[in-house]
């Protein structure tokens, strides 16, 4: 049974986090990626050897020789194990948002399981896994379900570990709060599910990668809900960024299976999974709020505000991030 152990702000803030040992290795998946990206980055600042495991071994890589790069392998987990061995924390971003021809939520959870068999095996001295808020293994949602099995199974494998449990992630190529912009920019009315009063509370990916850091130097297992300091309604959060890329527009409350109508359209139109029929459910459901006190500093309205030039002017393709390992971008402004 997982131990539900969540931080206070002071618990995240106020432990003694001693100086990353520059001899240590710390492994992160998928460090070209977005959130693995700003690990990876905050770790060499602290100048210490990091490694990533990635599928996307052609991506661009920001870091140059700075970091090693092996490739992120679950048909050969003896291999894994090798690329893992040595490893004093594994930094674990990897998922999938959503099932595809070319990936499914349940290749994800056995490829994590692999991962986690391979990181006993290597002996790694810590994981700290990304999950998300309020899983649940018998939830109707595979995501949230899919989740929570992944949490039971790093617990019973035994290693050391911290549990982030991010709402939404915000921030320079982040996906939900660009493309609400971008839709503001070029929709005549922005279409909400419902009363748009279910709400969420996004976290700055640079406040999530420096917990992550810090939680690498946590000795106890640990379970924390990632937030920031604000809480949006849905709606709320569609004004404040309309105010922020001064587009005001009218919005509209649809029936969800209407708004997924909509949004299913746009996505065909720009070859991209825009939302599913369960992230609408689980937003709606209120599954992406807590009742725990932030762990992130940074507040969207500050930040969106200071970004309001470029926040939206691009589509985020979530397709072009898992298909397209060179871009994730569609260019179309």
């Amino acid at each position: 049974m997982l131990r539900d152990v969540h931080a206070s702000v002071s618990d995240v803030v106020g432990v003694a986090h001693e100086p990353i040992d520059p001899t240590d290795l710390h492994i992160v998946t998928g460090a070209f990626g977005y959130s693995g990206k700003r690990i990876a980055a905050q770790l060499l600042q602290r100048r210490v050897r990091v490694r990533t495991l990635t599928n996307s071994l052609h991506r661009p890589n920001p870091f140059g020789n700075d970091i090693e790069v092996h490739p992120l392998d679950f048909n050969h987990p003896e291999a894994l194990a090798n690329s893992l061995r040595g490893a004093s924390v594994l930094y674990n971003t990897y998922w999938v948002r959503f099932n595809h021809p070319g990936f499914t939520h349940a290749e994800a959870v056995a490829n994590t399981r692999t991962l986690f068999d391979a990181a006993q095996r290597a002996n790694v001295g810590r994981i700290v896994h990304v999950s998300i808020t309020n899983p649940d293994e018998h939830s109707p949602l595979e995501y949230f379900r899919d989740k929570a099995r992944l949490e039971r199974a790093l617990v019973e494998s035994g290693l050391p570990h911290s549990i982030l449990r991010p709402a939404v992630l915000f921030g320079d190529e982040d996906i939900l709060v660009n493309n609400i912009a971008w839709a503001l920019r070029h929709l005549p009315v922005f279409a909400i599910f419902g009363s748009g009063e279910y709400r969420l509370q996004p976290i700055h990916v640079d406040d999530f990668a420096a917990l992550a850091v810090k939680e690498g130097q946590r000795q106890e297992d640990i379970v924390i809900d990632a937030v920031g300091p604000e809480t949006f309604s849905y709606r709320e959060l569609v004004e404040r960024l309309a105010a922020a890329i001064r587009k005001h527009r009218p919005i509209i409350s649809v029936s969800p299976s209407l708004g997924y109508v909509i949004v299913t359209a746009i996505g065909r139109l720009i070859g991209d999974v825009v939302l599913t029929r369960d992230e609408i459910k689980g937003l709606m459901a209120d599954l992406l709020v807590t009742n725990s006190p932030p762990v992130g500093s940074t507040k969207l309205t500050e930040w969106a505000k200071a970004n309001a030039d470029s926040l939206g002017r691009h589509y985020a393709s979530e397709l072009a991030r898992r298909t397209n390992r060179d871009r994730s971008r569609t260019g179309r402004d």
